[in-house]
C-alpha cells in the first residue's frame, strides 16, 4: 500500500527489486571514486568533488543527488553535500568493511560473471569460467587488488561469526584449534582472544598469510597462533583437537568438498571435533538470504549451499558423523561432526 492508501499492483514489487541494481551500481561508483572519503575530508561542493574525482560535474551531481535520495548523503543546500551515518560507513577506513564489500559484490568482475548467469544455469559450471576463462580463486591470485578487497569483504560479511560461534560452542575442552581456509584470521583470533588456554593454527594460501600475520600481531596473539601456508586439497595439518571450516565448503561441489573432508578425517584424532560454520538452507519456502547466496555460489565459485540432510550425507562420505546442528544469533549454523 502506498502513501495514499492505495494497493500496489502485483508487478510493482518486481520493479522495485530490479531498481536495486541501479542502487548497487550507484554505490559502487561512489565507493570506486572514494566520494565518502572526500566528503569526510572537507570536499562538499559538486565542483570540488568533480575536480577530485576527475568526473563531469553535472553528471556527478546526478549521482550525488541519487545517493542523497537513498540516504547515503544529504544535500544540505543546493550543490553542497554532507555524509549521513549510512554514507559514513562507506569510508575506506570505516568499521565493517562496507567499502570493500561494495567494490567486491557490485564490482566490475562480479558484474561480468553475472552477465553469464544463464550459462551457469544451462551447464552447472561457474559463470566466472565463461567470463574470464578461470575460476574465482585463479582470478584473485592474478588480481591482487581485487583479492585484497575480497578478503576485506569477507570480514565485512562474516566479521560477526567469531563472537556468534563463541556464544554457542564450548571450547574449554580444546587445547588446539585449526582454522582451515580462515582468510586473514578474524574468526580464529576472536576465538583465541575469548579462550586464553587455546592455541590456534591458521592454514591459508601463501598470498593471504602476510595479511593474517598483521592481524594476529595487532591482536597480540603471535605466541598462540601459528600461520601455515598450505592447501587443504592436498593436506590438512594433523593432530588438533578441533578443526573449523568457516564458509569454505559452500565454495565447492560435493566432489571437491569430499576431498577436503577426507583430508580432515585423516588429520583429526578420534576424540576430535569438526566444526563447519555455514548457513544451512531451510526447508520449503522459508525466506532466507542463503537461498540467494546459493545463486552467487553457482555463478561465481561453482559451489553450493546445503540443507542439513545434504551436510549429513556429505559428512558421511568424508568419514564423519553429524553430531548436531547449532543455531547462532546470526544467519549462521555450526554443523558439528565427529569421526565416524
Amino acid at each position: 500500500m502506498n502513501a495514499r492508501g492505495q494497493l500496489h499492483p502485483p508487478h510493482a514489487p518486481i520493479i522495485e527489486i530490479l531498481m536495486n541494481l541501479w542502487k548497487a551500481r550507484a554505490l559502487y561508483a561512489a565507493a570506486r571514486l572514494a566520494v565518502p572519503d572526500l566528503v569526510a575530508a572537507g570536499r562538499h561542493t559538486v565542483e570540488d568533488l568533480a575536480q577530485a574525482t576527475q568526473t563531469h560535474a553535472p553528471s556527478l551531481h546526478r549521482l550525488l543527488r541519487a545517493l542523497a535520495g537513498c540516504g547515503f548523503l544529504a544535500e544540505t543546500e543546493p550543490g553542497y553535500f554532507a555524509l549521513t551515518p549510512l554514507g559514513d560507513a562507506l569510508r575506506t577506513d570505516a568499521p565493517g568493511a562496507a567499502h570493500a564489500t561494495v567494490l567486491t559484490l557490485a564490482g566490475d568482475w562480479q558484474w561480468k560473471a553475472w552477465d553469464h548467469f544463464i550459462y551457469s544455469l544451462r551447464t552447472g559450471e561457474p559463470a566466472m569460467l565463461q567470463a574470464f576463462g578461470k575460476t574465482l580463486f585463479e582470478y584473485l591470485v592474478e588480481s591482487p587488488q581485487d583479492s585484497a578487497r575480497f578478503n576485506e569483504a569477507m570480514i565485512g560479511m562474516h566479521g560477526r561469526d567469531g563472537s556468534a560461534i563463541v556464544e554457542v560452542i564450548d571450547f574449554s575442552t580444546f587445547r588446539t584449534l585449526a582454522d582451515l581456509g580462515g582468510g586473514t584470521g578474524t574468526l580464529l583470533t576472536t576465538v583465541l582472544s575469548a579462550h586464553e588456554h587455546l592455541r590456534g593454527l591458521l592454514l591459508e594460501l601463501p598470498e593471504t598469510i602476510p595479511h593474517a600475520r598483521r592481524l594476529v600481531a595487532e591482536r597480540g596473539l603471535t605466541d598462540r597462533c601459528e600461520l601455515r601456508a598450505g592447501d587443504f586439497f592436498h593436506e590438512v595439518p594433523p593432530g588438533h583437537d578441533g578443526y573449523i571450516l568457516a564458509h569454505v565448503l559452500h565454495d565447492w561441489t560435493d566432489a571437491q568438498a569430499s576431498v577436503i573432508l577426507r583430508n580432515c578425517r585423516r588429520a583429526i584424532p578420534q576424540h576430535g571435533r569438526l566444526l563447519i560454520a555455514e548457513a544451512v538452507v531451510p526447508a520449503g519456502d522459508t525466506p532466507h538470504p542463503v537461498k540467494l547466496m546459493d545463486l552467487l555460489m553457482l555463478t561465481v565459485t561453482g559451489g553450493v549451499e546445503r540443507t542439513a540432510e545434504q551436510f549429513s550425507a556429505l559428512l558421511e562420505a568424508g568419514g564423519f558423523r553429524l553430531r548436531r546442528v547449532v543455531r547462532t544469533s546470526i544467519d549462521l549454523e555450526i554443523i558439528e561432526a565427529v569421526p565416524a
